[in-house]
């Protein structure tokens, strides 16, 4: 009777809000999230909630067996007989809009002002029953909830491929579609999704927002941050089965798992190369494309990739971070290193196809091939003739350098 009751007052008080009594649905949108009411029963009121930020984007009705207690329950009653005597006294003359006092975002309604706040505060009311994991929307819970039970009720229609959360779905038809609605306003590149756009941000303002504890370092994504944590803890649950290398996050044993099974998903359009990586491919277009979206700030030089920058302003610095245990010969950067311990422990890692000769590097690989291909892309333009290697080339030029000096003399 008491549930009867309260749903019938609350009933009252969604009417009251949307200022008509006959109103069955009802919905409004913000630049955090939406609202939708869909039905009022005498069971209760759906909710759908969306927010922009995450990538969990939920639409779900609340579920019969939401853990909530009738203390819970009067709570949330109070809290909208509250809101609803807010929305009749403290509208704004700006547009009937609420304002946030800590962002300065608006808000058409008092309610969705106040879940708003929940950004700020860190208020998570949620708890999933299985994990403890908190959250600060009912709708949010509803879909992580699905992690465990299995359930992907959203299907594409183009592939066929099921998702737990209507969000994902939807951001998942983007490949299809090739939608790409977040445009960075320095550069012009378009995004598919909110969060992409974000990180690529940081590679213009240099932010790198997050923070390890323990060193101090800091990282323009999560998953560096989380990835470096493990360095310190010494956490790396994920093993390689095939030479038992672990990793501290599923997602860099996958990566790395690609080296042994030669597996290359990832295929430029321009070239057809493929990558095993999708970073890799990224830095790829980029010869295509000559954009080199990252400058140094002494010289203005340009790099395609935020590594080569990095080991590029040690040139002025002249810092040589990477030390060789064996000779303790120093390096600017750790592929450096690298290919020169090669030269203590012997290594060879890499092999001609043609002939079996090993190389300690690639690149020298790539060289000696050309023996087998015949090609030689160096080319002296003074005299026409092709070289194989660069310093071939260099040599060779000095013969016309040596020539003009004997004909000026």
């Amino acid at each position: 009777m008491l549930r009867s009751a309260m749903a019938l007052q609350e009933q009252c008080c969604v009417k009251e809000e949307c200022g008509d009594d006959n109103i069955t649905e009802c919905t409004v949108k913000t630049e955090e999230y939406e609202t939708s009411i869909d039905t009022i029963t005498n069971e209760g009121i759906a909710v759908q909630l969306k927010e922009e930020d995450e990538e969990q984007k939920v639409s779900e009705e609340t579920p019969e067996n939401t853990e909530y207690n009738e203390e819970t329950t009067n709570r949330s009653f109070h809290r909208v007989l509250v809101l609803t005597e807010a929305s009749n006294k403290d509208k704004t003359t700006n547009n009937n809009l609420y304002h946030c006092p800590q962002c300065e975002k608006t808000f058409a309604k008092m309610q969705f002002l106040k879940t708003h706040l929940r950004v700020h505060t860190g208020e998570k009311p949620y708890g999933c029953l299985h994990c403890g994991r908190r959250f600060s929307h009912l709708a949010s819970l509803t879909g992580h909830r699905r992690t465990h039970t299995g359930e992907k009720p959203y299907q594409c229609f183009q592939c066929g491929k099921r998702f737990a959360l209507s969000g994902s779905l939807k951001l998942h038809e983007r490949i299809h579609t090739g939608e790409k609605p977040y445009q960075c306003l320095q550069c012009g590149k378009s995004f598919s999704r909110h969060a992409f756009l974000k990180k690529h941000q940081r590679m213009h303002s240099g932010e790198k927002p997050f923070c390890c504890l323990q060193c101090g370092k800091r990282f323009s994504h999560p998953s560096s941050l989380k990835d470096h944590e493990g360095s310190h803890t010494g956490g790396k649950p994920y093993s390689c089965s095939e030479c038992g290398r672990q990793f501290s996050h599923p997602s860099s044993l996958k990566v790395h798992e690609r080296i042994h099974s030669g597996e290359k998903p990832y295929h430029c359009t321009q070239c057809g190369k493929n990558f095993s990586h999708l970073t890799s491919l990224k830095i790829h277009v980029r010869i295509h494309t000559g954009e080199r979206p990252y400058q140094c700030s002494q010289c203005g030089k340009g790099f395609s990739h935020a590594g080569l920058l990095k080991g590029h302003e040690r040139i002025h610095t002249g810092e040589k971070p990477y030390h060789c245990t064996q000779c303790g010969k120093s390096f600017t950067q750790s592929s450096a290193l690298k290919v020169h311990q090669r030269i203590h422990t012997g290594e060879k890692p890499y092999r001609c196809s043609e002939c079996d000769k090993c190389f300690s590097h690639p690149g020298s690989l790539k060289i000696h091939q050309r023996k087998h291909t015949g090609e030689k892309p160096y080319q002296c333009e003074q005299c026409g003739k092709s070289f194989y290697r660069s310093w071939y080339l260099k040599v060779h030029q000095r013969i016309h350098t040596e020539e003009k000096e004997v004909t000026s003399s």
